[in-house]
């Protein structure tokens, strides 16, 4: 119930957002389609800027340009929140039962138990719940606008809708903003949308409709970085009203998905109960019924039935185990924020990935080259400085040489790169060859012009850009150092080039170059931009991670689809989706690639009927995340989201795993995930994965071990109850219950993962830890610990070594206490595989295991051999031939299990 209503809630805030658009749309045009007048208009704004007494009444009509976060929850909250869980209150009831029995030790080490599983709960996620204000960490402090006719610098939350802003490289955009003036300005915009390249801005009115941000050229955004360049904007947003704010609202209203291993402790925890309950009341019952026992000793056979039912090690056991796995996690460079994120990864279906620094490199780099007639890999072309190309792609460019690397448009830095790779002495040539001027970028003519100094005093005019603007240029060519006249050959050959470099999804850059005596006085590129020499191509791409094809191959064959998410544009995505091998480049592949703009036409039935053919999203926005986590969720399946920017994070919380990237991942991210990845690889999350399933294995290992143990302890108790024999005293069971159900089965928990568990497929969110023949190895398990405890009895009383007949039941209760003991510590043996015989997959590997079953056997032990311990535990010293007995009733459940477990394998494909 809980998972539908989180799963309406978020359908609820998709639908409100997606009605909201058309809404708005309805009511009239959105600030991209309307002119810089009609702007200012509507907004009230003045072109010399707002004055004090508009900009006050403005803020007691808008607010403050902040952004609200919902209530934080208290670190005791979060503590009480902890004994929300069915089997912590299961283990309360255990504790107030054992104290009634008056074993008020036993009673106070479990709730040591339940109290310390808390404390490490909140500690672990401590530092949840802070996106919200990571938001506001990323915000420009400080802003500059027009107030009163003059410049003036204020704080960020005190900018009002209507203000006239200030841009210039550098500068943090302080709220949404319509452009109203722009000269070369570029704003880096991937953390909101996911473009890896920063958007050339313009001032002209854009008709589209239905575009998605990173297309609206003519706006600015909150917490958007300026790169290159300046420029004036009317603020049209401020606060939860900017797309940054919607963010924000979404963190809010988005729920928490629950785990699978929270869904399954659950369910597991109410049929444990009801099944204690029962068996508790019938065995009080007969008893009473029966007339034999008084209604105190039934009331206490009662709770020793209920106490041996109750697995209390298992939550301290869950969370070892994820606490173990999560340092192991650790080591392989994937941070753990939620415990229960480690077993949630080992059932994901779907790896839901942000493209941009997650899938690639977000990083440009320079791929192919066109030189000389000829297209060649980067790697095979090292071109030296006095060829004509790379003195272009130096000179021509407005890249800044910073202490920690390169700074400026990611395109230019990677031209420079490309030569500093080559070891070639880049920055001498630029001083050595200085600028004397130039004609900027202009994104109408997509073109930039400049001028240096050469030898001899000759001046170099370079020009760079779009392949079909240069080309209209030009009139010669530089042909394997030779210039001559370019013929229609030519042209139509660098235009299929481009093209086919362009469905490659690269960004291709033309270069040409002319020399001229002096710098012209008139700057202009209709007087100056002709008659230029060709000289070749570059393209470039943001490059895939090296290790992610590796890493999706991988999950494939463990199962797991791989989904991009990426704001970018479809032919880039479907591209590097291609070379990934998310989509596979077969022409029979039922996977395909849609885009934002079609998202919306589909119905949310249509949607979910589609969504498992779709392996690849284009310039998507934050609500339609979401909404693909929803229908994915609504299949039943476990939903893994990355991503790294600020318009991931919703859809982060949404999923049932989010996972951030620990570098180039924004704080936001990170606080809205469950795991981040400190190296940012995506190979990573396979290995997590692999983490994932051996923990969940390891669970099911222990609660197999745990359970059928104690089902043991409960036919033991309840046949001999119903049998009218001598029942084992409640301060056994709970001693056997200490010794036998917390270290072994800790130890089971750390058992290395099994050969083969990355081919098996995803169990998925149908399944629980009684799946897979779990269910049946406990039943029968557990059947055969109680026969052979029983039997064991029985044999003592049939052959005693007494003649009195307190010593012979006392002797055979002895026996019964020992062997239902030994027997858990042998089976604990069985349990390190499922299916597997114990002997392939190494009896003493595990160290741990090694130990806890020794130290354990002595605990056991000593209450019987040692003098002072037998009125304590009421129990007596047995001769060598009953210890003989012993032994070899506890080892039979090898036996019996390794003789199971074959059948499985060979008749029923059980692996």
């Amino acid at each position: 119930m809980v998972r539908l209503m989180n799963s309406f809630h978020k359908s609820l805030w998709v639908s409100f957002s997606l009605k909201r658009r058309k809404l708005m749309k309805q009511q009239g045009k959105l600030f991209y389609q309307q002119s810089v007048n009609d702007v200012m208009q509507q907004m009230k704004a003045n072109p010399e800027g707002l004055s004090d007494q508009s900009v006050e009444q403005r803020r007691a009509q808008f607010g403050y340009n902040r952004l609200q976060a919902k209530r934080r929850t208290t670190l005791f909250e979060k503590f009480i929140a902890q004994f929300k869980d069915l089997m912590i209150i299961i283990l309360i009831i255990a504790a107030i039962i054992a104290g009634i029995a008056g074993e008020h030790i036993d009673a106070a080490i479990i709730i040591a138990v339940v109290i310390l599983n808390a404390v490490f709960g909140v500690f672990q996620e401590s530092k949840a719940e802070n996106a919200i204000d990571s938001l506001k960490q990323m915000s420009a402090p400080m802003a500059t606008v027009l107030r009163n006719g003059r410049e003036t610098t204020v704080k960020s939350e005190e900018i009002v809708p209507g203000d006239i802003v200030l841009l210039e490289a550098g500068d943090v955009v302080p709220a949404d903003i319509r452009l109203i003036e722009t000269n070369t300005l570029k704003i880096e915009e991937a953390a909101l949308t996911g473009e890896s390249v920063p958007v050339n801005k313009q001032v002209e009115t854009i008709n589209d409709t239905d575009l998605p941000l990173g297309d609206r050229k003519n706006l600015g955004f909150m917490n958007s970085n300026v790169t290159s360049g300046r420029g004036v904007g009317v603020v049209t947003g401020t606060g939860m009203n900017t797309e940054v704010g919607k963010i924000a609202h979404m963190l809010n209203t988005t729920e928490e998905a629950t785990t699978p291993l929270q869904e399954n402790l659950n369910k597991l925890g109410k049929v444990l109960t009801i099944l204690i309950l029962v068996i508790a009341v019938i065995v009080f019952g007969v008893g009473m019924w029966r007339g034999e026992e008084s209604l105190i000793n039934m009331l206490l056979t009662a709770i020793s039935l209920a106490v041996a039912a109750i697995p209390e090690g298992l939550p301290a056991i869950v969370t070892v185990t994820l606490a173990i796995g999560t340092q192991q996690m650790a080591r392989h460079r994937a941070l753990i924020r939620k415990l229960q994120a480690v077993e949630t990864l080992g059932s994901t279906d779907i790896i839901a990935s942000d493209k941009t620094g997650t899938l690639t490199q977000n990083k440009m780099t320079v791929e192919k080259v066109y030189l000389d007639g000829q297209l060649k890999d980067s790697g095979e072309t090292k071109q030296l400085l006095s060829d004509k190309l790379p003195q272009i792609m130096i000179l021509n460019n407005d890249t800044k040489f910073l202490e920690d690397g390169l700074g400026g448009d990611p395109t230019e830095t990677a031209l420079i790169s490309f030569y500093l790779n080559h070891d070639l002495p880049v920055q001498e040539f630029i001083k050595k060859y200085q600028r004397v001027a130039e004609i900027p970028f202009d994104s109408e003519r997509k073109l930039m012009s400049t001028y240096n100094k050469v030898d001899d005093g000759q001046i170099m005019m370079t020009m760079k850009g779009a392949p079909d603007q240069l080309l209209a240029r030009v009139t010669q060519i530089l042909d394997h150092g030779q210039v001559r006249q370019i013929t229609d050959e030519d042209k139509q050959k660098i235009s299929e080039t481009n093209h086919e470099l362009a469905t490659q999804a690269l960004r291709v850059l033309a270069f040409a170059y002319r020399m001229v005596d002096k710098v012209p006085t008139e700057l202009t590129s209709d007087a100056q931009e002709h008659d230029m020499i060709f000289t070749g191509l570059i393209g470039m791409i943001d490059p895939e991670r090296p290790e992610v094809a590796q890493a999706v191959a991988e999950a494939k064959t463990a199962g797991i689809k791989s989904v991009m998410i990426t704001g970018d544009h479809q032919d880039t995505a479907q591209a590097i989706a291609k070379r990934l091998g998310i989509l596979e480049r077969s022409d029979h592949s039922t996977d395909r690639v849609i885009n934002g703009a079609q998202l919306d036409e589909l119905s949310d039935s249509q949607f979910e009927n589609q969504v498992e053919n779709i392996a690849v999203y284009a310039r998507v926005a934050p609500e339609h995340k979401v909404r693909i986590v929803n229908a994915w969720q609504k299949k039943g399946k476990v939903v893994a989201m990355t991503g790294d920017g600020v318009n991931d994070a919703p859809a982060l919380k949404a999923a049932d795993i989010g996972v951030g990237m620990g570098i180039t991942g924004t704080e936001v991210s990170k606080e809205a995930s469950d795991m981040v990845l400190a190296d940012d690889n995506f190979a990573t999350i396979v290995t997590a994965v692999k983490a994932g399933r051996k923990v969940f294995a390891n669970i099911q290992k222990s609660l197999q071990y745990l359970l059928s143990a104690n089902l043991g302890e409960v036919l033991t108790l309840f046949v001999m109850t119903m049998m009218g024999w001598e029942i084992l005293a409640p301060v056994q069971i709970l001693w056997i219950n200490l010794v036998t159900d917390t270290f072994p089965a800790i130890a089971l928990g750390v058992e290395l993962a099994e050969p083969g568990i990355m081919k098996r497929k995803p169990r998925g969110r149908s399944s629980n830890f009684l799946s897979g023949g779990i269910m049946s190895n406990i039943l029968y398990q557990g059947f055969f610990e109680g026969f052979i405890t029983l039997s064991v009895y029985a044999f003592a009383i049939l052959n005693p070594v007494h003649s009195s007949e307190a010593l012979i039941h006392a002797d055979a209760l002895t026996m019964a206490y020992a062997t239902l003991g030994l027997i858990q510590l042998f089976h604990a043996f069985n349990s390190k595989t499922i299916h597997q015989s114990i002997f392939k997959v190494g009896l003493f590997k595990n160290k741990f295991f090694n130990w806890a079953l020794l130290g354990s056997t002595l605990l056991l032990v000593l209450t019987i051999v040692v003098p002072g311990f037998n009125d304590m535990f009421h129990v007596t010293e047995l001769g060598p031939s009953q210890w003989i007995v012993v032994i070899i009733g506890g080892f039979m459940i090898v036996v019996i299990s390794e003789v199971v477990k074959y059948v499985q394998r060979h008749f029923f494909n059980q692996q």
